[in-house]
Order: structure tokens, then C-alpha cells, then sequence
């Protein structure tokens, strides 16, 4: 007896789909699919989509110094790209200095490093930042970097009304995949409420949370946990902004999700289109949401990191490109394309100018946008979107009966599902069961030579050099009290945004303002490091 081919979600895969395999026939599929810009969204969240104009074309970008990043990026907008996107180095996402002892060796390695208002500057030198959307992932110091990104505008000459972009400001995923988090959780979603509350008043086009899944993915989620984990941490945010004394209809228009796109194309589309369904009908069920941008999910996808070889790395390219067709026929609002060559290093330029060229090619030479949704009534994908949403929802069932996201997080049931998948698909992977191509199949005997971009040491010792001249630059009596009007705003109810806001004008680092709220909140020790 041949065994079913499966999912990546677990679900059984037909060889053949008819009108029977579809739940509830024609009328059911009506109800649950909806036209697109319209309630339950499983089309798309704008009833035009791309016919109109096609997604927000961004590259994830960022490595070494300032200076060095900007130069990318006024690189990727001559070559046409529509949005920027930042990557941090990791001293900065965990709210260190880049002369503090724990950060030696990490320094512009991953991302860039900004420590003060000096390095944002620099960052977007001779970009006007009320012309570009920008996202920046930070997660833990996500405060930080956006009030920084805000008095370089102002000091542009834009308001915060003019500004667009996203932080990624997700810090559950952090504590459930990735690990750069700062705060013990409770008070992670006080930072986060008082965000969406400063950024209602004073950043009203600004997308303030990018509820993740992505990292999920690349840890080892399938595409059901990814979602179901995602949905759920984004039902934690709501409820916390809520119990915070905020109407839903006032922050849930500028919520934002990030999602991954792999090769499993026909899953993939099905479970962005599950992804929107179940999200329209908790807004508008649980939280009682009236205003249909409450009801959108939108969202910005990464194609697969995770799923790139080091091995004949230019069979990357067609990986991504794949992987982008699923992310556009799953109607993603911007979409970054990974350059063939971030499995081994920094992308170089002319990696990352091909991965956008890629988007550039699917959005003007093809037809992909000349119609919305092309997937729809489908028999395949109409019954992969409900296999999906079935198991997405069996997931979230599992996490409300421990308590909710933050609860479940603490008993680490996420991370042992994320775990238990990984684990039995690098075992498929080891034993041939699983291809991929260039690693366990049609790979070579030698391999070509490369030569990846490098990150010069010497920059962890010109970014002490930089600190040491702000610091010795500063009045120190202006941050000292700014800092200290910080940490009373953390012991209290007022919103830590404000005195955060004056000591980062008065030069204070991104490290002291983190420390500061350190000395009130304390760090997270995950359970298992007891």
C-alpha cells in the first residue's frame, strides 16, 4: 500500500481534487471565502490587490557601520526598491552598547549597530524619511529605535503624522524562537501597550506591532503552527492593549504581520488565505472590532531563510523565486526576497540587487498582477486552505486551554511543537526521505569558490571610539535626569515613551535607556535555565 503524500502541516495531499473534496460545496465556500477586500478577507485585504499597484518591493538590509548600511541603501533605491527595510546588529535587539563588554565579536556582524541618535542620523543621511516607508526588525528595544527614527525625521523636517513603516515590536516570538528578548513578559506588553498608545497620538500612520512568524518558521514551525502561533500571540496584544484602557478600533488598524514563504508553494498560498480568515473572524467575534481595517491581516513576507544552501548556492535563486510566487499569490502587502548568497554570508551587492531584480521580474514581466487572487476556486487550494485553518485552530485551542499565549510560552508548549517539527524534518532530510536539492541530492563533488562580504573587525573599536566622544560631548546632567524620570515612569502607570523620548534627544544611549528600564523590570531567565 503506497503511503499518503502529506503536508508540511501534517494533512493528507490528494493526488486528484474535484467539487466533493471542498467543504460544504459551492455555498459553503462562498461564506467562508468572500470577495476579496471583503469579510472573512480569505482573497485579500483590498478588493483591487495588485491591479492597482503591486506590492511594496523591500530588502532587508544592514550590516557593519551606519555609514555603511546608508550606502545600501541608497543603492537599493536607485535600483528601484519601494521600501526600506533595516537589520540590526545583535547588541543592538538586545539593548547593549557596542562597547559593553558582553557585546565583543557581535558588533555589526548580523545587522547594524546604532547606539545613540549620532548612528541614526548617519543611518538615513540624505534619505527623507516622510517620503519612505521603513521597517525596522527590533523587537525588545523596539521603543528605542523608533522614538530615534522619529527625532532624525523631526530633525528633517517631517512630523510624526508623515511618518509610514513598521517595528517589528514582537516580543513573544522572541521568547517562543529567537531569544532577543530583554523584559520578563508582563512587562514586554506594558512596553508594547504604551507603544501603541503614544504611536495612536503622535505616529498615527505608523504600523506598530509586525506579529511574527517567520522566526517561528526558520526555528522549525510548519505553516499550521506557524500561523496558529502567530494568531495567537497577536490575540495576547489585543487583549493586553484592551485591559490597558485602549478602544480596539483605535490600534488595530496599524497592526502588521510577517510571515515566511517557502517552496511548498500550493500550502503556502492556502495558508496565508487561512491566515486572514481566522484573524477577520477573532477581531470581529472576541474583540467585537467595527472598523474593517481591525479586521485585515496585513502582512509583509521574508522568503525562507532556513531553506537556503550553502551548497551550489546559485540553485538559490530559483528556491526564491518559488518561494515568491507563493508570498504573491498569497496576496502579501511587501514582500523581501533573499539573495542567493545569505546562507554562507552578508549578502553582497550584486546578490542582493538580483534578489530585488527577482520581485522586479514577477511584478512587471509576468501577469501576476493583472488579476486578484488567481488561486481562488480552486479545488486544491480551496481544500488545503481549510485543512489549514482546521489545524491552525486545533493549535490555538490548545493554548487558550493552558492560560493563553504568555502562559503557554512560560510552560513552553510553542517551543517543544516547533522542536518536535524540526527535529523530524532534519531526520527526513538525513536519511534522503526529504530532497534538497544540492545538499542530499544532485550535489557536487567540489565546490565552486566564493567570496562572501566580510564585516571589518575594527568596527567594535570605532564604535567605542564614537560613544566615547557623545559621552564626553552630552550633558551629563541632562540625560542623568531624563533617565531617572524614565525609571519612575517604569515604576508607575505613565507612558515610558515621553522620558524616553528626552533622554535619547539628550544623547542618551540605546543601551542606558534599556538598562534603565533593566534596574525596574528586571530580565527574563527562561524556565528551563533554572
Amino acid at each position: 500500500m503506497v503511503e499518503p503524500r502529506r503536508a508540511e502541516s501534517g494533512f493528507e495531499v490528494k493526488p486528484v481534487y474535484g467539487p466533493d473534496d471542498v467543504r460544504g460545496g459551492p455555498e459553503g465556500l462562498a461564506e467562508r471565502v468572500g470577495e476579496p477586500g471583503e469579510y472573512p478577507f480569505t482573497r485579500g485585504v483590498y478588493p483591487t490587490m495588485y491591479t492597482q499597484r503591486p506590492w511594496t518591493m523591500r530588502q532587508y538590509a544592514g550590516f557593519g557601520t551606519a555609514t555603511e548600511s546608508n550606502a545600501r541603501y541608497h543603492q537599493l533605491l536607485e535600483a528601484g526598491q519601494t521600501g526600506l527595510s533595516v537589520a540590526f546588529d545583535l547588541p543592538t535587539q538586545m539593548g547593549y552598547d557596542s562597547d559593553e563588554p558582553i557585546a565583543h565579536g557581535e558588533v555589526g556582524k548580523v545587522g547594524v549597530a546604532i547606539d545613540s541618535i549620532e548612528d541614526m542620523r548617519t543611518l538615513f543621511n540624505g534619505i527623507p524619511l516622510g517620503e519612505v516607508s521603513t521597517s525596522m526588525t527590533i523587537n525588545s528595544p523596539a521603543s528605542v529605535l523608533l522614538l530615534l527614527y522619529q527625532l532624525v525625521a523631526e530633525e528633517q523636517g517631517f512630523s510624526g503624522r508623515q511618518l509610514t513603516g513598521t517595528i517589528q515590536n514582537d516580543v513573544l516570538k522572541e521568547y517562543i524562537a529567537r531569544g532577543t528578548y530583554i523584559y520578563p513578559p508582563v512587562h514586554s506588553l506594558r512596553l508594547i501597550t504604551d507603544i501603541f498608545a503614544y504611536c495612536k497620538d503622535h505616529l498615527p500612520r505608523w504600523n506598530t506591532i509586525s506579529i511574527s512568524g517567520y522566526h517561528m518558521a526558520e526555528a522549525g514551525a510548519n505553516p499550521a503552527q506557524e500561523i496558529a502561533f502567530t494568531l495567537a500571540n497577536g490575540v495576547e496584544y489585543v487583549r493586553a492593549a484592551v485591559r490597558a484602557g485602549l478602544a480596539v478600533d483605535e490600534f488595530a488598524p496599524r497592526l502588521a504581520f510577517f510571515f515566511v514563504a517557502r517552496t511548498s508553494l500550493l500550502e503556502e498560498v492556502a495558508k496565508f488565505r487561512a491566515a486572514r480568515r481566522i484573524w477577520a473572524r477573532l477581531m470581529k467575534d472576541e474583540f467585537g472590532a467595527q472598523n474593517p481595517k481591525s479586521l485585515m491581516l496585513r502582512f509583509h513576507t521574508q522568503t525562507a531563510g532556513v531553506q537556503l544552501t550553502a551548497q551550489q548556492p546559485e540553485v538559490n535563486l530559483i528556491r526564491v523565486t518559488v518561494q515568491a510566487l507563493a508570498a504573491i499569490f498569497g496576496g502579501t502587502q511587501s514582500l523581501h526576497t533573499n539573495s542567493y548568497d545569505e546562507a554562507i554570508a552578508l549578502p553582497t551587492e550584486k546578490a542582493a540587487r538580483l534578489a530585488l531584480r527577482t520581485q522586479q521580474v514577477l511584478g512587471y514581466e509576468t501577469d501576476l498582477t493583472k488579476t486578484v487572487d488567481p488561486f481562488a476556486g480552486s479545488y486544491a487550494v480551496e481544500c488545503m486552505t481549510d485543512e489549514v485553518e482546521a489545524t491552525a485552530l486545533e493549535l490555538m485551542a490548545k493554548i487558550e486551554e493552558r492560560g493563553g499565549a504568555v502562559r503557554a510560552i512560560e510552560q513552553g508548549f510553542q517551543k517543544s511543537e516547533i522542536e518536535r517539527t524540526a527535529y523530524g524534518t532534519a531526520k527526513e532530510i538525513d536519511s534522503g526521505e526529504r530532497i534538497v536539492v544540492g545538499l542530499n541530492r544532485y550535489n557536487l563533488d567540489t565546490e565552486e569558490p566564493y567570496d562572501p562580504l566580510r564585516v571589518d573587525p575594527a568596527i567594535e573599536q570605532q564604535q567605542a571610539e564614537r560613544l566615547a566622544k557623545l559621552r564626553a560631548s552630552r550633558s551629563t546632567g541632562e540625560v542623568t535626569s531624563a533617565l531617572d524620570e524614565l525609571r519612575r515612569a517604569a515604576e508607575g502607570r505613565d507612558n515610558v515613551l515621553h522620558p524616553m523620548k528626552r533622554a535619547l534627544a539628550a544623547s542618551a544611549t540605546v543601551g542606558e535607556v534599556c538598562h534603565a528600564l533593566r534596574d525596574v523590570w528586571g530580565t527574563y531567565v527562561p524556565p528551563d535555565t533554572f
